[in-house]
């Protein structure tokens, strides 16, 4: 009569599911990061029309904003994905 060892199959689910959380717990605080980041982006894009209106940006400095702007538009992007 022979046993089965099934210890070893526990054990590599357990390692599976174990990866399978770290990798959920990565996506999730990239994420978060995408969201904290788009905030600060979204800020510079406010404060840079901010100046502009008041005169302290002159147009030949608009490649601050289109800057800012490809970031944030690139964060949606991945967002989608």
């Amino acid at each position: 009569m022979a046993t089965e060892n099934t210890n070893i199959r526990s054990c590599d689910d357990e390692k599976e599911e174990l990866l399978l959380l770290h990798s959920a717990e990565l996506l999730e605080n990239i994420s978060q990061s995408k969201e904290k980041y788009r905030k600060i982006i979204q800020a510079g894009i406010s404060q840079w029309v901010k100046d502009f209106q008041s005169g302290h940006i002159k147009v030949n400095t608009v490649e601050d904003l289109k800057k800012l702007i490809e970031l944030d538009i690139q964060l949606q992007k991945d967002e989608e994905i």
